[in-house]
């Protein structure tokens, strides 16, 4: 289904030209068209449309996810008050080896730090990941796994991966290969 995201602006490389008034048509996992909101409802009318106060711009790069999703436990709300988990917040050092972790628990961590980066806009990790159940919770999530950091930008015919965010830098919305996967409330 051909989707068109119009926000109040889109910026097609980090650090590029706020472009007002436009928007970006998402056909399939590909950007099929970047343009003035008003040209692409025209050029595609049949098109589903979601409209964002925000600016639409290239995913962010997660350079420390080998850290933050092998170096930490990202507790379940349900385990809080239980013995080492205070609260919501990732384990690290003395708290995490505290904790008795085997490969389930280190899928269910993984994911729930995959869903924290993907309502930050992340859209592509640095790798790669050691840790069996890690690297598996990774490869589903959808997210590209990059050998070392570079510049996103938004292109048509580019893999349709953007995130939206507001003025204060909040993160409205995250879209990986034209999924939209985290939406803010």
């Amino acid at each position: 289904m051909l989707t068109i995201h119009t926000p109040l602006a889109v910026r097609s490389a980090e650090g590029g030209e706020r472009l007002d008034g436009y928007a970006v048509a998402v056909e399939g996992d590909r950007i099929a068209a970047i343009g003035p909101a008003d040209e692409l409802a025209g050029t595609y009318p049949a098109a589903r449309v979601r409209h964002w106060p925000g600016e639409l711009a290239p995913g962010r790069c997660a350079v420390d996810a080998v850290a933050w999703l092998e170096a930490a436990y990202h507790p379940d709300p349900r385990e809080v008050g239980l013995p080492g988990i205070p609260d919501t917040e990732p384990l690290t050092g003395e708290a995490l080896a505290a904790l008795e972790m085997d490969e389930v628990r280190w899928g269910h961590s993984a994911r729930r730090g995959l869903q924290r980066l993907l309502r930050q806009g992340v859209t592509s990790v640095v790798g790669p990941f050691g840790h069996p159940a890690v690297r598996n919770a990774v490869q589903r999530s959808g997210l590209t796994v990059l050998p070392a950091p570079r510049p996103a930008t938004l292109s048509a015919g580019a893999r349709a991966d953007f995130a939206v965010h507001t003025a204060d830098g909040r993160c409205l919305a995250t879209v990986l290969a034209g999924r939209l996967l985290h939406r803010r409330a």
